[in-house]
């Protein structure tokens, strides 16, 4: 049997790195990240990283905000400033449009010229605004870009951006996939499911406990729990009306917990009057952003995903390997991840439909349990990271070769 080289630690990986660029012959690969918000994309960012051989690839991460939320998630990794931050960064969950993108370019000499003085040889982008920041750059640079689409099929970027720059698109669900296979580009296009770590434990009795004392709530309470940020296509609003049901017609008492945060303020206040119109002050609870997400599914009952076109939930996955029951729309990439009655699927934009199906989950225990297990052993066959990363290094190596 041949013997495997022991992968180095992170902290080797930090200490050996820097300090041989002189004569450092690894390809480096630039990962940028757009604003200062996390979202599914930078925790799935995060395990891929976490899992390169550092004695294969030098790592670039580039924030816009050294002292920001991804810069201190990200530090593992030293990231360095964007060279040409926007003043006004784009806001998470509003399209790219053409004003915008334009907008983008006036740093476009800078990065490429970032690109070049570092020896970047693949740019890596993961959303929306860092595909309309750095994908130009990355071509005039003369790297090869590697364009990481985590939204809907139908979005601007993929559609008239990605074709002509992209050198190989990557998507998180067939359901994002591209609708048009008009250029090279497109016809290259794959799936990879995103990294998750699936040996995670969770104490569930333990979470449970602790947000039914900080919340002040009986014994016998339903936690409804939403993992989201608060924008449009998440649908707060309508966990919230699925809630407002549930209430009603619930023999225990219920609790929606909602774990986030909205990044356009106006939306924060049309979900607290939204609340407050249904009467549920004390029913639906605002939980703020909290880390790890995992564990407070754990604590949750129910975990409830009104999202519509969403490519492929992080919540789903991780409610499914501690254990937590899903109710879930039928939309975007959330059939992709809950298969084979592994979790309960609705119609989308059916706050009834929702609070049906989290009633079903309370009153059947039983056929519940078995549909857990069933889900907790399928997400772990199907999110392994070692698969994930297995996929990413395969691509590199093509790009790199090409």
């Amino acid at each position: 049997m041949t013997a495997q080289l022991a992968q180095p630690t992170l902290g080797e990986k930090l200490v050996a790195a820097p300090h041989e660029t002189a004569r450092d012959t690894r390809p480096v690969i630039c990962f940028p990240l757009a604003g200062d918000s996390l979202g599914g994309s930078h925790h799935s960012l995060l395990g891929l990283l976490r899992q390169l051989d550092a004695r294969t690839y030098r790592i670039l991460v580039i924030v816009e905000r050294p002292g920001g939320k991804l810069a201190h998630n990200f530090a593992d990794f030293a990231p360095l400033p964007d060279p040409a931050a926007p003043h006004n960064p784009l806001i998470p969950g509003n399209p790219v449009g053409l004003g915008k993108f334009l907008r983008g370019l006036k740093g476009l000499l800078t990065r490429a010229r970032f690109l070049r003085e570092q020896g970047v040889r693949i740019v890596h982008t993961n959303d929306g605004r860092s595909h309309a920041a750095w994908a130009l750059a990355a071509k005039l640079a003369g790297a090869r870009l590697l364009w990481h689409h985590r939204a809907d099929p139908a979005a601007r970027g993929l559609r008239l951006l990605a074709p002509w720059v992209a050198d190989q698109i990557v998507t998180v669900s067939r359901f994002s996939l591209p609708r048009s296979k008009r250029s090279h580009a497109l016809r290259k296009a794959q799936v990879v499911f995103s990294p998750f770590d699936i040996d995670i434990a969770v104490d569930r009795d333990a979470m449970r406990d602790r947000l039914r004392v900080e919340l002040d709530l009986p014994e016998h309470v339903v936690i409804v729990g939403y993992f989201g940020s608060f924008i449009d296509r998440k649908r707060p609003l309508l966990f919230v009306e699925a809630i407002a049901r549930l209430h009603l017609r619930s023999t225990r008492p219920v609790c929606g917990v909602m774990f986030g945060e909205a990044e356009l303020p106006e939306v924060e206040v049309a979900l607290r009057r939204r609340i407050a119109d249904l009467q549920l002050d004390t029913v639906v609870r605002l939980m703020g952003y909290r880390s790890p997400g995992a564990d407070w599914i754990a604590g949750c009952d129910i975990l409830a995903v009104p999202a519509v076109s969403e490519p492929l939930g992080r919540t789903l996955v991780e409610a499914m390997l501690v254990g937590t029951p899903v109710v879930a729309t039928r939309s975007g990439g959330n059939p992709e991840a809950i298969v084979d009655g592994t979790g309960i699927l609705v119609s989308p934009d059916d706050a009834a439909a929702m609070a049906s199906a989290c009633s079903f989950v309370i009153d059947n225990p039983s056929p519940v349990a078995t549909m857990t297990a069933a889900a907790r052993a399928s997400a772990r066959e199907r999110f392994a990271r070692s698969r994930h990363v297995w996929s990413m290094e395969r691509i590199y190596r093509e790009l790199l070769a090409d």
